[in-house]
């Protein structure tokens, strides 16, 4: 089998197809030895931010010496993104070789449960790869929470970044359905770290308590200060039961991120990081591409991979405070699983100069046309393709002086990231 053939078979699992549920992911790692029985870790579900706070959390446990795997979801560029050891995309070759070996086990189950979806094959991969490799894991819960592949593994930590409106296909329409599905991933004993409110708050706390858990609540057992550094980040200090950070960097950009960070250095401690130095230089060493982002000057190309509501008018409203009244032009697509006038309406909150509506190739044509979003969107919007020359586009209207956004979808982002690159 070469790599893509691989990438072949797991697509053909059903990228965009959901079969929701546990049990597959469960006897698949069960008939393997049940691997992930020993690993500990953080599995990370919210509606917006998980990326960014595993990506923090990685880095300190690295930083303290760990050996470290991190399964964030989607990919930007390359699929072997989402199983990285040691901030290491797995190679082609090792990525071929575990799924060839995991293939026997995929057919046992498959005739017994049905074919295994995309992403429970993933899972059953990264696990089977990563146990001999690792000390400890840091898993992004896929969609939701209670019916994700993810949630067979526990791993002693549970963190739920946030809960906003998001996938309610799948997960219901209100906060609480939702809060309800992400809360799920908490399992006896564990110890949970949230940034929830209101609602969500009430309904993570009754799922620890009933689960015999510890909470630790953003703004209550866990404190945070921060002040921003415009483009350069953050100056965060984060306290909590037994430790304290003071005046630590923080590189990412968005107001947001220093929420997204408190929970990783609380979550590393939780997971037996005590050194200062550690969570400072892991801090610091964070690195998290395709969240405001910026890839080039004259003008100023920003890439965003939010792809909801709340994570857009987040950004946005970040990305207002830095530039100011400077001119801005967007450069956007969205897939077909959202809803193009509620995403749409969270792109105008940003108050862009003139959008140009493109369709990125690796969407393999779940993209909503061009077409039909400049129709909705309206007057100062046009339509260009391929990315490539939608960027070129953009940066024209924007001029020297000013600012283009690449927003909507992170297979649009990651596209972008992939021809703009250095070779």
């Amino acid at each position: 089998m070469t790599y893509d053939e691989a990438l072949d078979f797991i697509s053909r699992q059903g990228r965009f197809a959901m079969k929701l549920g546990t049990e597959r992911t469960r006897a698949i790692l069960d008939r393997l030895g049940a691997p992930d029985r020993a690993m500990r870790g953080a599995l990370i579900a919210g509606t917006n931010g998980k990326g960014s706070t595993g990506a923090c959390l990685s880095s300190i446990l690295r930083a303290a010496g760990h050996r470290v795997v991190f399964m964030p979801k989607p990919h930007l560029i390359s699929y072997t993104e989402r199983i990285e050891v040691d901030s290491t995309p797995i190679s082609e070759r090792d990525f071929v070789r575990t799924l060839d070996d995991l293939m026997p086990t995929l057919d046992v189950v498959a005739a017994e449960l049905g074919p295994a979806t995309e992403f429970e094959t993933l899972t059953a991969m990264a696990i089977a790869y990563l146990a001999p490799r690792i000390d400890l894991l840091v898993c992004e819960v896929g969609l939701g929470g209670r019916l994700d592949a993810t949630n067979a593994l526990d791993l002693g930590v549970a963190i739920i970044t946030n809960v906003d409106l998001d996938h309610q296909k799948y997960l219901g329409d209100t906060i609480a359905e939702i809060a309800r599905e992400k809360a799920a991933i908490i399992k006896e004993g564990d110890v949970a770290l949230t940034g929830c409110e209101g609602e969500a708050l009430a309904i993570v706390e009754d799922r620890v308590a009933s689960q015999f858990g510890r909470l630790w609540r953003l703004g209550l057992e866990v404190k945070i200060e921060s002040r921003s550094l415009g483009w350069d980040g953050h100056v965060v200090s984060v306290s909590g039961p037994g430790f304290e950070h003071r005046d630590m960097r923080l590189g990412l950009v968005g107001d947001y991120q220093p929420r997204n960070a408190a929970l990783a250095v609380a979550a590393a401690h939780v997971l037996g990081v005590q050194d200062d130095a550690a969570v400072r230089q892991g801090l610091a060493a964070t690195r998290w591409p395709g969240r405001l982002q910026v890839i080039a000057e004259r003008p100023r190309v920003i890439l965003d991979g939010g792809h909801n509501r709340a994570a857009m008018v987040k950004a946005g409203a970040t990305l207002r405070r830095l530039i100011g009244s400077e001119r801005l032009a967007a450069v956007f697509a969205m897939l077909s699983e959202r809803d193009p006038v509620e995403i749409l309406a969270a792109l105008r909150t940003v108050h862009p100069d003139s959008v140009v509506f493109t369709e990125p190739e690796s969407a393999h044509g779940h993209a909503i046309a061009p077409e039909r979003l400049a129709e909705v969107y309206g007057a100062g919007s046009e339509v260009v393709r391929p990315a490539a020359r939608a960027l070129e586009r953009a940066r024209d209207l924007a001029g020297s002086s000013g600012n283009v956004l690449v927003c909507g979808s992170l297979y649009l982002v990651g596209e972008i990231l992939s021809i703009t690159a250095p070779t």
